[in-house]
């Protein structure tokens, strides 16, 4: 037996020792061909493994962004299932308790064989800058919102619903189609700041003009919609002009601070989490300055569970950091408490508060798979390893909002004054 074919029978001694200390109901596939169990169905559900370097690498160090850029390369693939199959079936341990449960010998034999085993390539996500929170530099921040929503108006229309709506969607029923949830998303929120003919609407954010173009036709309003990603202002500004919408609709390439005017209505939708957990003033002051007295502002953000104390808060998880690094540079959730404090501690009366979470895991459910189905396309518009990227960033932001490690709370507000606010005194018209 010569040494590749010792490394081999190492490997699978291995994994096989994991699959009966953890009860996994996976199987392997090698690099030559082999399986762990040897006797698996050619049907069964099993991560793939093409070469021996990514034994070495994960052996050097079994760290997630080491495995997600195996993910990325296709180097680590899902044979028969998806990810959600596989978080379906991981054990309930870290990685560390995990390698700590093994028994010793059969891991250090492995370790040793493969100690001088070169980690291969390729290796895409290796020398992306590391996570970091935004500065407040306004051509810093359009860099960081370019690098998300700039990639392909076409890439993302495989995936997203036929409005380009890219937020929670709202499920009135669970079995209701992603359209169909996107459309009754946007009524609620429009219904929640009770538009009403006449109204000057700001939207903060606006994506591809899907809440703009619907709050001007069905509602009446006068509607301003700000963006710093080019690709969605090209695409909004002609969506306004395929629906007659010019007069009442306009879209900008502008930083929400450096906005002037005043409007009676504000609303923003999954723009918040870029913003910085250090420029929250900034933020909150602005939209204060920019909302007419007796107006109403619509916060709908991403939040993760508080902690203890801030600075406990602050620390960043590992599939946190990674989603930040590839995923959304710059960006940075706070907690619907900071939520809430900030507003009432920058003049906003807190109306409402109301939790979407489970929304959002079957949201992005429905885009994962609907990524998934167009992948051939995808892959000819953006890369293999960007599709491989987005599938994994989908079905692992959907099972930490199906877990509960993620939130997300659409926050009514309104510029604090004295005396009635002027809302109905029941939610009741928001629920016809």
């Amino acid at each position: 037996m010569d040494a590749t074919e010792k490394r081999t029978a190492a490997v699978k001694k291995l994994l096989t020792h994991a699959r009966e200390r953890l009860g996994l109901d996976v199987g392997f596939v090698l690099w030559d061909g082999s399986t762990v169990p040897a006797n698996l169905p050619g049907g069964s559900f099993a991560i793939v493994i093409a070469d021996e370097g990514v034994i070495a690498a994960l052996l050097r160090r079994p760290k997630l962004a080491i495995l997600l850029d195996l993910w990325v390369s296709g180097r680590v693939d899902i044979r028969n299932g998806t990810i959600f199959d596989l978080a379906h079936i991981r054990p309930k341990v870290r990685t560390r308790e995990f390698l700590r449960s093994l028994d010793k010998p059969p891991l250090l034999a492995t370790i040793a064989k493969f100690v001088f085993v070169p980690r291969g390539g390729p290796w895409p996500l290796e020398n992306l800058a590391s996570d970091r929170p935004s500065s407040g530099n306004a051509k810093q921040d359009e860099a960081f919102i370019q690098y998300h929503y700039d990639i392909s108006n076409t890439f993302y229309a495989f995936f997203l619903d036929p409005e380009l709506v890219y937020s929670c969607a709202y499920f009135q029923q669970w079995t209701n189609d992603l359209a169909t949830a996107q459309y009754a998303k946007l009524e609620m929120i429009c219904r929640k700041l009770r538009l009403k003919g006449g109204d000057s609407l700001l939207d903060v954010g606006c994506g591809w003009g899907a809440l703009a173009c619907h709050a001007a036709a069905h509602y009446g309003v006068r509607v301003h919609g700000i963006t710093l990603s080019q690709q969605q202002l090209v695409y909004a500004t002609e969506k306004a002009a395929r629906l007659r919408l010019q007069g009442e609709v306009t879209f900008e390439l502008k930083d929400h601070r450096s906005l002037q005017g005043s409007f009676d209505k504000i609303a923003s939708i999954g723009m918040f989490e870029h913003v910085g957990i250090d420029h929250h003033p900034e933020y909150f002051h602005a939209i204060h300055r920019l909302l007419k007295p007796g107006g109403l502002y619509l916060h709908h953000a991403i939040v993760r569970p508080a902690k203890r104390s801030d600075r406990e808060f602050r620390k960043k998880r590992p599939e946190y950091s990674v989603i930040i690094r590839h995923i959304f540079p710059g960006a940075e959730l706070d907690h619907i408490g900071m939520s809430v404090a900030n507003l009432e501690r920058f003049g906003f009366e807190v109306h409402d508060v109301e939790g979407w979470r489970e929304h959002y895991a079957r949201t992005l459910r429905h885009w994962h798979d609907r990524l998934l189905a167009n992948r051939e396309a995808a892959d000819h518009e953006v890369g293999r390893e960007r599709t491989r990227l987005w599938l994994a960033y989908l079905a692992t932001c959907s099972i930490a909002f199906e877990r509960g490690t993620l939130g997300i709370f659409q926050t009514l507000a309104s510029k604090r004054t004295r005396g009635a606010a002027g809302l109905p005194p029941t939610r009741a018209d928001l629920y016809r």
